[in-house]
């Protein structure tokens, strides 16, 4: 049984840069390859912490959305600035959201873990609640005990 909450959250907006996942939506391996480049990219090129200096907190945003039926991957920041040319602002409406907490050695594991308890255990087991779309994201809240912590926040509606 995977440990979630449903908890109410405010509308708030990511300011992210994205790439477009190319890999079949099964192929888990490779989408989480193509993920764990573009984190290294983004972190390389200084493009990361620019955003970083526009963020409203601390916490590090690695979001999922479809777009125009393109499998869209951003690496983002909490902002209420205008966003960078090259990024794009993304909208999170007030509402209910399914929240799973964890930790990981890395960044990249906590991603592929957070996702795989959201959508392969606690998404079906929360009978009164859908995911109808629209963006998702984990949350990268800091460091404890040498891991990385953080959480997954899945939009929901009540069934």
């Amino acid at each position: 049984m995977a440990n979630y909450t449903l908890e109410e959250k405010d509308s708030f907006i990511v300011i992210g840069l994205g790439t477009e996942l190319k890999s079949d939506y099964t192929d888990y391996a490779g989408i989480n390859k193509e993920k764990s480049d573009f984190w290294q990219a983004v972190s390389e090129d200084g493009r990361l912490d620019k955003l970083k200096a526009m963020a409203v907190n601390d916490y590090i945003f690695a979001v999922s959305e479809a777009v125009n039926n393109k499998m869209m991957y951003y690496a983002g920041v909490m902002s209420e600035a205008a966003a960078p040319e090259e990024a794009r602002v993304i909208q999170f409406p007030k509402g209910k959201y399914l929240v799973v907490r964890g930790e990981a050695a890395t960044a990249d594991e906590l991603n592929n873990k957070l996702a795989g308890v959201a959508f392969g255990q606690a998404l079906p087991e929360a009978k009164d609640v859908a995911y109808v779309g629209g963006p998702n994201t984990s949350v990268e809240m800091g460091q404890q005990d040498g891991q990385v912590v953080g959480e997954m926040w899945i939009p929901v509606v009540s069934k």
